[in-house]
């Protein structure tokens, strides 16, 4: 791999930063709210023992942002990019969340399209892992492109296996619906 999967991104919303270590307590303020959490396969992810390996992960894949809104400066999420697999020239993102003021506000698709815009310039095909039962999350990424292309049991660092669905968005794809 000859390219960066943390680099700092920035568009007319949000920046994207490299986690830190000293970003935890911030993100954890974002992250102690249990609606955030209440979709997803780990509904304790809320609780700041069980945040903490969620974090410990994040900074341990070398793949992850804190999500920053530029017209306040506050940290207002976490995402990741991970297993970039060389092979099949693909990676994944994901381990997303926002803090709820910010659901249905366009930041989701705003920070998706400028990881994959990005990303793009050196994989061929990105996939997303979604919670079975994430409903808001799988509406979110099929407006994006992604079509779901199986059903995985997948253990998150720390965790049990839960069932998520498997999404995935080619470059060719990502590029035909831009231009629409």
């Amino acid at each position: 791999m000859n390219f960066n999967i943390q680099p700092t991104l920035e568009n007319e919303h949000v920046i994207l930063y490299p986690l830190q270590e000293k970003d935890f307590d911030d993100l954890y303020a974002v992250a102690a709210d249990p609606k955030i959490w209440e979709q997803h396969p780990n509904k304790d992810r809320w609780k700041k023992e069980v945040f903490k390996i969620f974090f410990d992960g994040a900074i341990q894949s070398k793949g992850a942002f804190k999500i920053v809104d530029k017209s306040t400066g506050a940290i207002i999420g976490s995402t990741r990019m991970y297993d970039y697999n060389e092979q099949e020239n693909s990676i994944f993102i994901g381990y997303t969340f926002y803090a709820v003021q910010y659901w249905g506000t366009g930041i989701n698709h705003s920070v998706k399209a400028m990881m994959l815009d990005y990303i793009f310039q050196f994989v061929s095909k990105v996939y997303f892992y979604i919670g079975a039962n994430n409903i808001r999350s799988q509406v979110a990424i099929s407006r994006i492109g992604a079509e779901k292309t199986g059903e995985q049991e997948v253990t998150y660092f720390g965790e049990a296996p839960q069932l998520n669905f498997v999404y995935e968005i080619s470059k060719e794809n990502w590029k035909a619906g831009k231009q629409q």
